[in-house]
């Protein structure tokens, strides 16, 4: 009993280091969260990161059930690839020349338009994970590391899928988070038009480089 409970505890370790690295790596879903952070409202910023973190979570599971026939379905890679591409490069698009907002009104407005920016903020934070293709590329490999070698695979990846959850959570998090910080630092609108720009064309670059 012993030696079982250590042998999880290390399969614990190993998945929750793999998790948290793929989910706080610089990326297009990080890029949009530091965005979120720092140019939209508390409730905003952590609606996107609970949608993305969902999302992933979902992505796991779904790499679970048939990942390898996805991955080795070349039209249907190239189809996820360069449909991904066209959504984010679209919002890098609408990041670089996104409007001036007043930093001291994020968190104010009324009750219904909070929501409703919350809610568009999880759907665009699930899509952007959805259409990501490092997402499920890292999901696989870890299907393939931790749950597909597993005794009991079923088991194995639900808790693979947890675990991805609170790390992608702790990991997308962190880039809204430090998108909080700059908050206060964007508020003369000439900075935050070049944060905009900057954030647009770092995004449009991950975008290529995942292209590449």
């Amino acid at each position: 009993m012993g030696v079982e409970d250590n042998s999880m505890g290390v399969l614990w370790m190993a998945m929750g280091s793999y998790a948290l690295v793929g989910a706080i790596t610089p990326g297009p879903v990080n890029i949009l969260a530091l965005r979120h952070g720092a140019s939209a409202g508390r409730g905003a910023a952590l609606a996107y990161v609970m949608g993305a973190s969902v999302s992933y979570a979902g992505v796991v599971w779904l790499m679970g059930l048939g990942g390898q026939f996805v991955l080795s379905t070349p039209w249907a890679m190239h189809l996820a690839r360069y449909a991904g591409a066209a959504y984010l490069f679209h919002l890098a698009w609408k990041m670089a020349s996104a409007p001036v907002i007043e930093m001291d009104s994020l968190d104010g407005g009324t009750h219904g338009t909070a929501r409703s920016f919350g809610l568009q903020s999880c759907a665009q934070g699930a899509l952007t994970q959805v259409l990501n293709p490092k997402a499920w590329i890292v999901a696989f490999s870890g299907v393939s590391l931790f749950v597909l070698s597993q005794r009991d695979a079923l088991q194995a990846q639900w808790l693979f899928v947890s675990v991805s959850l609170l790390a992608c959570l702790m990991g997308v998090g962190s880039w809204a988070l430090a998108g909080r910080a700059l908050a206060r630092w964007l508020t003369p609108p000439r900075r935050q038009r070049g944060f905009n720009r900057a954030m647009g064309c770092v995004l449009a670059l991950c975008v290529l480089a995942m292209l590449g």
